[in-house]
Parts: C-alpha cells; structure tokens; sequence
C-alpha cells in the first residue's frame, strides 16, 4: 500500500501538479504568477494576489530545497520574489497589498498581514536556496514587523477601520497566532542564528492559540473576544473550521517535535481527531467547510462545500501524525483522505486539482484550478511532506 501510494504522489507532484502552474501561470512579461486559471488552465483574470505571489515563491525554493536545482522552478521562485519587491510592498507604509494589477500596480490592501507572512517565506526560503543575505535580512525584518503588530495591533501602520466595533466587541481571530506558529516554525530550522529567539515566540505562540479552544468540545473556535471568552450569542463567534483546526493540528505537532514537547504532541492529536470527527460529512464523505459548535445554521453560504485546502490539510496531518506517532491508524486516514481527494478533487484530463466542491463531490460549474486565493501552495506543499514521509517506509 504504501509504495503505491509514494509512486502516485511522486508522479503527481514532479508530473502533474508543479509543471502545471509553471506552464499556465509564469507572466512571462512582468513577472510573477497569474492564478486565476479556468479548468483548462486559460487565464481568466490577469489580477494578482500577493499572497499567491509569496506562496507560489515558497512553494518554488522549496521543491529546489527538497529536491535539488531544476532551472523552471528556479526561474518562477526568482519572478515572483522580484516581482514582491518591485511592485507588492506600499512605501508609504512598508504594508503589503493584497492585490494588484498584471503590471503590479497596486489595487487592494487589507487588514490581514497574510501577504507579509507569505513573504517572509519566500525571502527564508531564497536565502536558503541561494545563500542570499539581503533575502535573510528581508525575512528577518517582516518576521519582526509581524511580531510587533500581532502583540500591539496599534502599532499597524496601515490604519484601518477594525471588522468590529471594539468598544462593543473586540475579538480577535485565530489565524493569527496559527500561521505566525507555521512561520515561526520554518524561521526555527532555517535560521540558525535567531534559534532561541524563534523558538520563545514558538513557546508564546502554542500558548495564545490554546486561548481558543473550547474545552468542553475540545474544538477550537475561529474567534474570541479579547479577554479570552467566548461569544457564543452571535453566530460569528460559534464557527469551528475544521479545515483550519486541522492544519493548526500538524503546526503544533511540528511545533512539539522541534521543542521535543510529548505533552504538546498529545493535544495536537486531540484536535485533529475533534476536528476530523465534528467535520466529516457521514453521508458524502470528505470534510465540511464551516460548522457551528452548537448545531446552529452558519451564514457562510459555502458552508456545506468541500475545498481543496481543506482535504490536503487532513492528508498532511495525517501523515504527519503516523509519522510522529507510528500509530497504523494515522497512515489508514492518510490513505483514506488522498483516495477522496484523488477520486473527486483530481482531474486527470487537464491536470491540478479542481478548487471547490458541491457537498456531493460535483465540482462546482464553470470549474477553475485557480483563483486569488488558490494558486501552486496547498496541494504542493501536501505532496512534498507525504512524499518525505513515505519514502522512509517503502
């Protein structure tokens, strides 16, 4: 079974699904990626999400870090890492956007620091891959800029009306101190000089984002108010994304392996399977985007759907998970999640994977292997860590 399933995502990977972007997405002319890409891989929006821009640089460095030099994976990382800096960042403010147009100019910022945090990971992953000390330096200084803001949001020189209230109602949203781990962790193995420093903020990190678990559930909720309770009369603040707690599940339990925390390991199990078994569609099969704790109507018409991300999440967790663990159970979801995903997300007569589904598995009409937010990220980065992890058992 499982130099079966090595074979098939190795072939997925180097042949199906990185050349897939290079060939439909690279922006030959002004650099860059475009992502909005229909089934067919014709490019149906030439706007550009910054966010896609650093996931696809990451992506990029990182199959060369994993793999060694191929020149087309070079050749987009360094685009979309010039393309970054020439035209992403807003000088007034050292912001980035979230998206411009073709050329680069800029067209939209938002509150979010998700383009920043994706930057970081292309500059890391460029001083990696080319030893490059102004890519270092970059890196170092967003990580920075991004600690500062998420422990003082005042300090956000990108002023804003906030998504609420706050006299009425300060929240605030796990995402935060979840992709900060994520980054944290990359920062901790490949920036050695900053180790200790990286690993304190890891410390800090795992801390703040048990702030919003519910422990009677054992769920972790998508938002909180500020003083660290739950506000369960609004329908916000009764939203668990099991996708999102899952992929919070392996960050942990990388997290727990590079601080050598058993405890910690523990826990990020117990939210993958609470997360895992709350969001599993029993009828369908697959994982529900949204759900309300309490069995309340979401508002989020998109809640019934199944995405993309969200099933590559549980795949990688998954194998993480046997991997950490060495429980047999693990490597079956693992099996049990890429065979889903390759039956109805897979599309073998264009290539990639399909974006979004209906509940029942039917992708949703025109289809699009791309778009502002899906672009060469979760799917590579799902093949790459299934791919090291088999391979040490085969």
């Amino acid at each position: 079974m499982v130099s079966k399933l090595y074979q098939d995502i190795k072939n997925t990977l180097f042949n199906d699904v990185a050349p897939f972007w290079i060939k439909y997405g690279s922006d030959k002319i002004n650099g860059g990626i475009y992502t909005c890409l229909d089934r067919k891989g014709n490019i149906y929006s030439t706007d550009k999400g910054v966010w896609m821009q650093g996931r696809t640089g990451y992506t990029y460095y990182n199959l060369i870090n994993e793999y060694g030099y191929d020149l087309s994976w070079m050749e987009i990382a360094d685009s979309c890492s010039k393309f970054l800096d020439e035209h992403c960042i807003d000088e007034e403010d050292g912001r980035m956007y979230f998206t411009v147009t073709a050329e680069g100019e800029p067209l939209r910022k938002r509150r979010y620091f998700f383009s920043e945090c994706f930057y970081v990971l292309t500059k890391i992953l460029q001083y990696k891959v080319k030893n490059d000390d102004v890519a270092l330096k970059q890196a170092r200084k967003y990580y920075d800029f991004l600690m500062s803001m998420y422990v003082n949001p005042a300090s956000d020189p990108y002023k804003i009306t906030p998504k609420t209230i706050v006299e009425t109602r300060d929240t605030k949203a796990l995402g935060g101190p979840m992709i900060l781990l994520n980054l944290t962790n990359v920062l901790i193995n490949l920036d050695s000089e900053r180790k200790e420093e990286y690993t304190s903020k890891a410390k800090q990190l795992v801390r703040d984002i048990f702030t919003f678990r519910h422990e009677e559930t054992g769920l972790m909720l998508e938002s909180r108010l500020a003083d660290g309770s739950f506000y369960f009369e609004s329908a916000t603040g009764r939203i668990v994304n099991p996708g999102h707690s899952i992929e919070l599940s392996w960050f942990l339990a990388d997290a727990a392996y590079i601080l050598g925390d058993k405890e910690l390991l523990c826990k990020a199990e117990d939210i993958f399977n609470k997360a895992y078994d709350f969001g599993k569609d029993e009828e369908f099969g697959g994982i529900l985007y949204f759900k309300d704790i309490e069995g309340k109507p979401v508002e989020a018409y998109e809640h019934d759907m199944k995405l993309w991300w969200v099933h590559t999440e549980a795949i990688t967790a998954a194998i993480k998970f046997y991997d950490y663990t060495g429980n047999k159970r693990y490597l079956s979801m693992f099996q049990k999640f890429y065979e889903y995903a390759n039956k109805y997300f897979a599309d073998p007569e264009f290539g990639e994977w399909f974006g979004y589904l209906r509940r029942d598995g039917r992708p949703t009409e025109p289809a699009c292997k791309g778009h502002t937010y899906k672009g060469p990220f979760h799917i590579i980065r799902m093949l790459v860590e299934s791919e090291k992890i088999l391979k040490k058992y085969i």
